[in-house]
């Protein structure tokens, strides 16, 4: 029998990658394990369900409004291990969406814009893609994929 902390397991996580028609990106700023963090909207597979299952649970979860997935845009390709879990390596899976009729929720104009810094507190804001910057970002697996929405907004992809 092996102890917890000798299991080496995944998580998987799966986000959204929204841009609105004045090329900004949203971003979520989130309270969690007594840090801040910003990110892209996004969270856990559960058992069960399939990455486009998770980010339509997701969008309902964190927007309150239904997601349609446009594509697949990258799932992590080099090793990263998980940053609150121990032994856990980390596969994130993002996908550009979009939300039929447009935004129902709140988006601030502010980072960290909640009413405290509790547990789970979380907001929204627009990032202008030609301002976005992979510093912009907490985790190393949005980084890595903020480079390369920056050089699709470069070549006039997105």
């Amino acid at each position: 029998m092996h102890k917890p902390s000798e299991l080496k397991q995944f998580t998987i996580r799966v986000y959204g990658i929204l841009i609105n028609d004045k090329k900004e990106i949203l971003l979520s700023d989130e309270f969690r394990f007594n840090r801040r963090m910003t990110k892209f909207p996004g969270g856990g597979l559960k058992y069960g369900e399939g990455p486009e299952d998770c980010i339509r649970r997701e969008s309902l979860e964190e927007f309150g409004q239904p997601a349609e997935i446009l594509s697949h845009f990258y799932t992590t390709g080099f090793f990263q291990k998980a940053m609150f879990l121990d032994n856990h390596q980390l596969i994130s899976i993002y996908y550009r969406i979009k939300l039929p009729g447009g935004i129902k929720f709140p988006v601030s104009a502010k980072s960290f814009d909640y009413p405290s810094e509790t547990e789970g507190a979380q907001s929204f804001r627009w990032q202008k893609l030609r301002e976005f910057r992979e510093n912009d970002l907490s985790f190393p697996v949005d980084k890595f994929v903020s480079k390369m929405l920056n050089k699709q907004y470069e070549a006039g992809i997105i």
